[in-house]
């Protein structure tokens, strides 16, 4: 059985599964040879332009930098530099749109040419064959040489992955995409170039064959390899039928060898490798000129251009500059600009995108030379993109799974083996954009990836970082011990205890005394002996209590004198301001018919103060705080009545026989705290003037007047006004024990506690006090009062009442008052008949 090595000298070609036979429209851009694009003055270079990652800048804006310079570096194989392609000046560094489906931006280093193209120094390698494969390896990377077919894989890691492990090398010149003819113009007008390129891999990889895949549908191409490949070069030039997607890499390796690549594997496992025509010719360009790789062949095809050829294009070169130059006529109802060719490629968003080691041609179709699909419909499962699948997928399946966006089943129907060819696409009759969802599906699936490898790297750190942790842990701890062990050891042989044991020992007793003992603070025990003291202290004396009560009645004593002296003022400041009322009408406000009432309840107290007799005590004033009136001002008016009465009537020759007054019913909203006080300065100040008023003779009896009973809703505190009250209750009997000659006088009756209802907003105790105060003023008054002949009996004053859960009606009040005063005036006349007869006799 032969060889696969000898089958393919003997000519056996093979075939794959599927593929199509587009319209090729190659002849638009073959005709002419290559030309250069020219310089434009702007180039913009990508920092990544291939597979892998991109390397680090090492220059800034504003430098000026040369042809061929490196404007990055790495030092992995998987990254490639980037070379200035002319001389000029960096100008930015940022994110500009670049050659991809996506349209997304990418960081760029842009560069503002000067015209002189003039170039730095380079290093040559014209006697290669006598060099290290390792240094050459190595000299193709820093030129920044990838993939120039389309993938972009770096070439020197591709180089790498094949030493001693390939027997085949395969140069792809089948360029079978329709309109591109780059590879073909190169082969056609370098071919002595592109020969020699091979000759150098050729020397790198060391393979037992060496052949060049190349479609039949250029014959011009193939005539110029032949021409200069001679015997000794062990290089095969193998025509190919012309099928797409033959230039495929899976696929050029079934037609030519007729191995199979295993799904994601690459061509190296099956120990063949593959290089492109435009890399041979770059990697020449390379070792034996020195130019690391900074141009390409770009095809301009297309109806759209009015110059079509192929030309070497700086990388970084704006595609509008391109279009702009070789006559680019958009059709207006289809403008529209293609990298790649009609199949693999796609529609740019704009045309200020850059040229990239990638691109390999840009296509301007017109409307009637490449319609646009724009209407997709439903599949119709005719399983025609699975019949031309080159890699025998099933694109309805991954379709509908790519849709769903279920990755899973994507990655299990072998997504990642789809080489997004377009031939599904192309022969699919509901013209369903299936290359699109694939595309998708795969960046989502590189996404998710990158994710879970982000996330296993974080989890490896993290254990590492615990296992060392870890280990520190127990080497400081084994080095404690052995320290431990070594102190011991050392304290045995010098005879002395263990320092550390003997300190451990003694914090272990004072913890157990201490949990035995409880521990009393210094300042806690200081208390107790102060207490333990003073209760010895108390015990030994306990018999000899001291009497204080002479000091506490003192300091009572001095509290109500300045209380006394604080509601004076306020009494007297309260008439200043109020007006003198003495006829209310009916159409008077409440407070009028409140204050009229008081005027006449204050005259006949007048005349009951200038009677002989003694005064039975006032009972406390009895306060109901349910009212829902304004008692401040209420009780002040009352007040300020009250005081100008019992002024007029310590004036009178005698005593009047007063008639009960009115009792008045306030719903006004008062001030209880003011009006008690203000009541009762008043009172005292009339029973003043009452003490100072001539002898009363056969003075009538005084009718005890009702007072207004006052409800208010006071908060109060009880214990206090009960305090306050027997403390005036007291003052006053001591006053009646000193009084001089009080002739037949009545006993003064004990004054009942006032009587509070907590509930007011007040302050009750000054209430309290100001209360007291007044009727303890009024009984040493009347116990002073000179000698008094036949006095009669005064009815005690009954306790000033007021309800003011009701509202006042304001004409009764008035009505009430009147006839108060009348009452008063008849007892005024009666007096003066009484001390007329009393002159006479």
């Amino acid at each position: 059985m032969l060889s696969i090595i000898e089958q393919i000298k003997q000519g056996k070609l093979w075939d794959f599964h599927g593929g199509i036979h587009p319209a090729e429209n190659k002849a638009l851009s073959s005709k002419q040879p290559i030309k250069a694009a020219g310089i434009p003055h702007e180039l913009v270079l990508p920092l990544k332009q291939h597979i892998g990652s991109r390397g680090d800048i090492i220059i800034n804006i504003g430098d000026h930098v040369l042809k061929g310079q490196p404007l990055t570096q790495g030092d992995i194989a998987m990254c490639v530099p980037i070379h200035a392609p002319s001389s000029g000046t960096i100008t930015a560094i940022e994110q500009r749109t670049t050659a991809h489906p996506s349209g997304l931006t990418d960081l760029c280093i842009v560069i503002a040419t000067d015209s002189q193209d003039t170039w730095c120094q380079t290093k040559q390698y014209p006697d290669y064959q006598d060099r290290d494969p390792a240094e050459l390896i190595e000299a193709i990377r820093l030129a920044g040489i990838a993939g120039l077919g389309g993938a972009g894989f770096p070439t020197a890691r591709k180089l790498q992955g094949g030493l001693g492990n390939v027997d085949i090398l395969i140069i792809n010149a089948a360029e079978c995409e329709p309109y591109i003819t780059a590879d073909d113009r190169l082969m056609q007008d370098y071919a002595d170039e592109v020969i020699e390129g091979v000759r150098i891999l050729r020397h790198i990889i060391a393979p037992k064959l060496t052949l060049i895949g190349i479609e039949d549908n250029k014959p011009e191409a193939i005539k110029a390899l032949e021409a200069c490949v001679s015997e000794d070069d062990n290089i095969i030039i193998r025509v190919i039928p012309t099928k797409y997607p033959s230039g495929s890499s899976k696929q050029l390796v079934k037609l030519l060898t007729g191995r199979e690549v295993p799904s994601q594997a690459r061509s190296t496992s099956i120990g063949v490798i593959m290089q492109n025509i435009g890399t041979a010719f770059a990697i020449k360009r390379a070792i034996v000129n020195g130019e690391p790789l900074i141009e390409r062949v770009v095809t301009l095809t297309g109806e759209a251009f009015k110059q079509r050829g192929n030309v070497f294009a700086l990388l970084g070169t704006p595609i509008a500059y391109l279009l702009e130059k070789f006559g680019y006529q958009a059709d207006k109802k289809y403008p529209r600009v293609i990298i790649g060719g009609s199949l693999m490629g796609f529609t740019l968003p704009h045309a200020n995108v850059p040229i990239t080691k990638i691109t390999n041609c840009i296509l301007t179709p017109k409307r009637k030379e490449l319609p646009l699909h724009t209407y997709e419909m439903a599949c119709i499962r005719c399983s025609a993109c699975a019949d031309v699948c080159p890699s025998s997928l099933l694109p309805q399946q991954l379709q509908w799974y790519a849709k769903d966006k279920d990755y899973d089943k994507c990655e299990e129907y072998n997504l990642s083996d789809c080489i997004e060819c377009g031939a599904c696409a192309y022969v699919c009759p509901s013209e369903i954009p299936l290359v699109q969802y694939y595309r998708q599906a795969k960046a989502e699936i590189w996404e998710r990836k990158q994710d879970e490898m982000s996330a296993e790297r974080a989890r490896q750190r993290f254990e590492a970082k615990q296992q060392r942790m870890e280990r520190d842990k127990a080497d400081r701890e084994n080095r404690f011990a052995k320290a431990a062990t070594d102190r011991r050891q050392n304290m045995a042989a010098s005879g002395g205890d263990d320092a550390v044991a003997a300190a451990i020992a003694r914090v272990k007793a004072k913890q157990a005394a201490a949990a035995t003992t409880p521990t009393i603070k210094p300042a806690v025990a200081a208390a107790i002996a102060k207490a333990k003291a003073k209760q010895a202290a108390s015990t030994s004396e306990a018999n000899a209590e001291p009497d204080n009560s002479e000091m506490a009645a003192l300091r009572k004593q001095r509290k109500l004198q300045a209380r006394e002296q604080k509601a004076a003022k306020h009494a007297e400041l309260m008439q200043q301001q109020q007006a003198d009322t003495d006829q209310p009408s009916a159409q008077n406000t409440d407070k009028k018919d409140a204050v009229a009432a008081a005027v006449a309840r204050a005259k006949s107290r007048k005349a009951a103060q200038q009677a002989p007799a003694a005064i039975d005590a006032e009972p406390v004033t009895k306060v109901n705080t349910d009212a829902a009136v304004d008692p401040k001002k209420a009780a002040v008016a009352a007040a300020v009545a009250r005081a100008k009465a019992r002024k007029a009537a310590q004036q009178a020759p005698a005593a009047i026989d007063a008639e009960p007054v009115t009792e008045v019913n306030t719903d006004t909203a008062i001030d209880p705290k003011k009006a008690v006080v203000a009541a009762a300065v008043a009172r005292t100040k009339a029973r003043k003037a009452a003490q100072q008023a001539p002898t009363a003779i056969d003075a009538e009896p005084i009718a005890a007047a009702p007072a207004a009973e006052v409800k208010t809703d006071v908060v109060i505190d009880p214990k206090k006004a009960a305090v306050a009250a027997a403390v005036a209750r007291a003052k006053a009997r001591k006053a009646a024990q000193q009084a001089p000659t009080a002739i037949d006088a009545e006993p003064i009756a004990a004054e009942p506690v006032t009587k509070v209802n907590p509930d007011a907003a007040i302050d009750p105790k000054k209430a309290a006090v100001a209360a007291a105060v007044a009727r303890a003023k009024a009984r040493k008054a009347a116990q002073q009062t000179p000698t008094v002949i036949d006095p009669e009996p005064v009815a005690a004053e009954p306790v000033t009442e007021v309800n003011t859960d009701v509202v006042i009606d304001p004409k009764k009040a008035a009505v009430s008052a009147a006839v108060a005063r009348a009452k008063a005036r008849k007892a005024a006349q009666q007096a003066n008949k009484a001390q007329s007869n009393i002159e006479e006799k």
